[in-house]
Parts: C-alpha cells; sequence; structure tokens
C-alpha cells in the first residue's frame, strides 16, 4: 500500500497558518510538478487565497515545455493572464524587480536530490533577492524523490556554478524545503523562510511509494529510477559520450558509436565487483539520439537496470564506468569546464585518476556533511 503524503502545497490548502492578508500580492516560482494530488496547480491555490499577481519561470519553464539550457523569456500566461518572469536566463534583472516589489514569494517544484539540478539554486537566489528586499519567502515542500542519504562527493567553491553551487553531497540527502533551511544559514542568506513540511513523508522512501501524482520534473527525467541513477550518470553530460538524451531512456542508455560495449562493462564490473557495488545490471544496448549528442548516428552502448534501489550507489557506479571507457577508447574526452563545474572538482581530469582512491578520500568529508544537514531535517 502507498504511504498517504500530503504535499506543502496540499498542507498549506488545508489551514496552514501564515500571516498573510487576502490582498497580499504574492508571486510563485513553479514547473508543472507544483501541483496537488488531484492535479490542482498551485497557483489555483494561491489564487484563491492571496493576490498572485507574478510567477517566475525556472530552467525548462513554467509549463516544464523547453529543452535543458534553453533560454526562458518572459511572457503572459494564457491559463492564468499572469505575467511570468523568467529567473533562467536574460531576465533576471526583471524578475528581481517584480519579485522585490511582492508582499511574498511561494517556491513550488519537486527536486530530485542530486546536486546538479538547477532548480535549488534557482531558489536559492530568489531567496537572495527577498532576503535584499526583506520579502517573506515560503517553501512549499515536496516529498524525496529518492532516499535522503549523502554520498559521492563534495563540490569546491571555485568550481561552483548555476549546477552546483554551494559545498554539499553530489547526492545532497535533503528535500527542497530542507535544502533552503540548510543554506539560508549556513551561507547566512538570512532570508526570512517559512518551510511547509509535506505530511507523511518520511526520509527513507522514494517518490513512488506514495500516492502522489508523478510528474516529469524535468524533460529528461521520465521515472524514478532514472533520477536515482542521475545522481552519477548526469556526469557523462561533461563528456563526449551521450547521455541518452533523445532517447526513452535518459540517463540510463550511455553509448557512442565508437564505444565497445561488451568490454566496457566487463572492466566496470570488475571496478564495481572491488568497491562491491551492487544493485544495478549493465546490459550491452543500441540507440540512436533524436537529438542532443550523437543525434541522428547509430549509437552502442551500455544500458543502466536498477535491480535493487536501496543497494544502488549511482555516483560511484558513474565513476566506474566513466573511468572504463576512458580507459578502453582513445576516442573518450572530457569537456573540461563542464566536468569541472558538475564534478565539483577538476580531481577527475586527471591522467593518473584512480576511481578507488578517490572515493576512498571522499567518505569524511561526505561524513561531516551528513553531520552538518542533520539539524535541518523535517522528515524522520
Amino acid at each position: 500500500m502507498k504511504r498517504h503524503v500530503l504535499c506543502g502545497a496540499e498542507v498549506l490548502a488545508s489551514g496552514f497558518p501564515l500571516t498573510l492578508t487576502k490582498s497580499a500580492k504574492v508571486g510563485l516560482i513553479t514547473n508543472p510538478t507544483g501541483i496537488t494530488r488531484d492535479g490542482t496547480p498551485t497557483f489555483e491555490i494561491l489564487r484563491e487565497r492571496y493576490n498572485l499577481c507574478a510567477m517566475f519561470s525556472p530552467e525548462h519553464g513554467v509549463r516544464g515545455n523547453m529543452q535543458a539550457g534553453a533560454k526562458v523569456t518572459e511572457y503572459v500566461d494564457d491559463a492564468t493572464g499572469i505575467t511570468v518572469c523568467s529567473f533562467y536566463g536574460d531576465g533576471k534583472t526583471r524578475a528581481n524587480e517584480k519579485m522585490a516589489s511582492l508582499d511574498c514569494v511561494f517556491f513550488d517544484i519537486q527536486d530530485i536530490g542530486s546536486r546538479y539540478y538547477t532548480y535549488q539554486y534557482t531558489m536559492t537566489e530568489a531567496m537572495a533577492v527577498c532576503a535584499a528586499n526583506q520579502v517573506p519567502f515560503v517553501v512549499l515542500d515536496r516529498p524525496p524523490m529518492i532516499p535522503s542519504v549523502p554520498q559521492g562527493n563534495i563540490l569546491r567553491r571555485k568550481h561552483a556554478s548555476f549546477v552546483g553551487k554551494f559545498p554539499t553531497a553530489s547526492r545532497t540527502g535533503l528535500t527542497v524545503g530542507e535544502f533552503a533551511r540548510y543554506i539560508n544559514e549556513s551561507e547566512g542568506i538570512g532570508c526570512d523562510l517559512t518551510v511547509i513540511p509535506c505530511e507523511g513523508a518520511v526520509k527513507s522512501m522514494f517518490y513512488d511509494d506514495c500516492d502522489l501524482p508523478f510528474v516529469l520534473p524535468s524533460p529528461n527525467l521520465p521515472s524514478v529510477d532514472c533520477a536515482l541513477l542521475y545522481v552519477g550518470t548526469c556526469l557523462i553530460e561533461g563528456t563526449n559520450l551521450s547521455e541518452g538524451r533523445g532517447t526513452t531512456k535518459p540517463f540510463e542508455f550511455i553509448g557512442a558509436p565508437w564505444l565497445r560495449s561488451r568490454e566496457t562493462i566487463a572492466l566496470t564490473r570488475e571496478m564495481m565487483n572491488r568497491l562491491d557495488l551492487g544493485g544495478v545490471l549493465l546490459r550491452e544496448t543500441y540507440f540512436t539520439p533524436t537529438f542532443s549528442k550523437h543525434e541522428g548516428q547509430m549509437c552502442s552502448g551500455v544500458q543502466l537496470h536498477v535491480t535493487e534501489r536501496d543497494d544502488v550507489r549511482p555516483f560511484d557506479t558513474a565513476l566506474c564506468l566513466i573511468t572504463a571507457i576512458r580507459q578502453l577508447h582513445p576516442e573518450f574526452q572530457f569537456y573540461d569546464s563542464f566536468m569541472k563545474h558538475l564534478f565539483g572538482s577538476d580531481e577527475i581530469l586527471a591522467e593518473d585518476f584512480d576511481v578507488l582512491s578517490y572515493l576512498a578520500s571522499q567518505k569524511d568529508p561526505v561524513a561531516a556533511y551528513a553531520r552538518a544537514i542533520e539539524a535541518y531535517r523535517l522528515y524522520e
């Protein structure tokens, strides 16, 4: 039986106390995940209670119809007649001005628990704007997409970007509301922050353990298993390999026209066995991306099948796969600048990079981070 969970928007609708009047001018940062269990958009809940006069768009747009990195421009939303200001692209100055004029800003977007995801940095940048202008900020929390277990590595500040801005673990171990609480204090943002927690959520759950509808968090994250693997396989974006964009299995299909699948799988499995990594079956596959890297070209590759979710360490598994491909293929290349931002470090670019010693070096930093975030958790 699925766990009954009320998302933050539903908790607000059921009477969560906020010191806002009916005439309060409010704005909302949202996307298609901002709905209740019956499909009601959060903007409708806010329109019933306050004067919703602005919406703000993250990457992929309020309607989720934009591909990764595509510019989002200001427009008037057909369904509501409300101006949507872009918080991803060239419209940030206009968005900041509009935000500063409001009485409160709400945020309702489903996070996936990965450091290299732009939504949480849209949120923290908006929190900074609100802090500078004494505008309260409310996060309507959502349940974990994957269990809140910190894993991976810790970003070094000199490699911070909009795909990894703070020294958090690659698997952050936080919901978006917990992330807001942690960053607001640890980074000294000083926002007048309220997080409306979910009811019924626990930190060990996967999203599809609960009875809320699953909505794609972004166009290339079609499932919970995909979100789990993304914590590792997103790193493929920093290489000349296809990460499966343009297929029905993004971040589960990895390959290139020149990749030798069977040799890659054998060497990856050898590394995974040395690290006692499980929960994933590697299978030879072929695919032709309809867009993005290697568009229209037949790729040989590897499909990652999740066989036991709780055993998967996606970051470690992806590092083994990348290392194996690098060792076997002279065609392999890093996109150095982007890889440093995703990985949060330049160590992976070294010719003598050793996956086993690197992962061992990250155990203490990740453990320290796990202790640091405990005070900001909302769920047992």
